[in-house]
């Protein structure tokens, strides 16, 4: 059976190994917080001006780990693809793409689990937590999903892939699993590499030991991108640090106040030095006050855009169509010569 004629030009760009590829996925469980922004999105939008082939994918096969009704689902998909394009994603220079519309992410997802054992994913530390938290009746998903996610990292013979420390161990699978295949079935994925954040991680404002979280039962805690600036004024001065007013930054003795620093110096674009030495003289209430409007100031662009995209449901569909068209081209050519290599053609 020969590969789909369609497919020559993608198979030989494929073959380029001088070729750079990113990729990178994030589920549709409502909108993202400030932490998500900072850490993932906000590098998503400056690798896409680095790089000239880049996947970002709205993962959403992975988001059924967690149950949730249909609808919420189908509006969440939508809700995340207005959201990654009110941040400054272009579909003019990478793939926007649904994951689970391209079939072969669970056709190979199906073939590397078969050389993933179960001892390998019973280690990694994302089984540990949820099953706990689940009082150990974690589904099947729940538990392969990182082989899923390998899937998805190599179906597109990705080089690259930005992650947060939270994830290098699922990134290490997946280097793990390329290198199986390729000692089985000769070199065919490349070994791809982590782009770690330099945004440091954001912690709850309520919790400054806990990072900041979407499922945080405290409203206070966690800051959307959403957020309207009454709540984020509000959510910054309800923000818990200590009983010395100077503002440093000591995240080993003052979690909290190193924390909007580290906040103030993402948003701003400034190192923590540069907003400690700018911060001299005020105390740590003002210093709530000024953090917050940086943040109000960095968030209501894309608050407004995505209040405006919203309301255009055609418009986020034919993106993510187009990507996904797209993103299948890339694929097929890939999955149809993995089926051939383990001999299914």
């Amino acid at each position: 059976m020969a590969a789909p004629r369609s497919s020559v030009r993608t198979l030989h760009l494929l073959q380029n190994t001088g070729l750079k590829r990113i990729f990178s996925g994030i589920q549709p469980t409502g909108i993202p917080h400030l932490g998500n922004y900072l850490g993932a999105i906000a590098s998503w939008v400056k690798l896409q001006e680095e790089c000239n082939s880049v996947l970002y994918s709205i993962v959403d096969l992975h988001s059924l780990t967690v149950p949730k009704e249909p609808m919420v689902l189908r509006t969440g998909i939508l809700d995340m693809t207005a959201v990654l394009l009110a941040c400054g994603i272009n579909p003019q220079k990478c793939f926007i793409f649904q994951q689970s519309q391209v079939p072969e992410h669970t056709e190979l997802g199906w073939i590397l689990g078969c050389l993933t054992s179960m001892p390998r994913l019973q280690h990694l530390p994302h089984w540990k937590v949820k099953n706990a938290s689940q009082m150990n009746d974690g589904t099947v998903g729940l538990f392969t999903y990182p082989v899923l996610q390998a899937a998805d990292i190599l179906l597109y013979k990705s080089t690259h892939v930005p992650v947060g420390e939270d994830q290098v161990l699922h990134l290490e699978l997946t280097q793990d699993t390329a290198r199986c295949f390729n000692r089985k079935f000769g070199i065919f994925f490349p070994v791809p590499k982590a782009i770690l954040t330099t945004t440091k991680k954001v912690r709850s404002l309520r919790d400054p030991t806990s990072k900041m979280s979407k499922s945080d039962p405290q409203k206070l805690a966690t800051v959307n991108i959403t957020d309207s600036p009454e709540e984020i004024i509000l959510k910054f001065r309800k923000a818990v640090t200590d009983f010395t007013s100077e503002v440093t930054y000591d995240p080993d003795h003052r979690p909290g106040v190193s924390n909007l620093v580290a906040i103030h110096s993402a948003v701003m674009g400034l190192s923590t030095e540069e907003v400690v030495h700018q911060s001299v003289g005020l105390d740590t209430a003002r210093y709530k006050a000024v953090v917050a409007e940086a943040v109000i100031e960095k968030l209501a662009p894309i608050r407004n855009e995505f209040m405006r995209l919203k309301e255009d449901r055609s418009y986020l569909e034919k993106v993510l169509r187009t990507g996904t068209e797209k993103a299948k081209e890339l694929a097929a050519p890939t999955c149809w010569e993995i089926k051939r290599l383990v001999g299914l053609h």
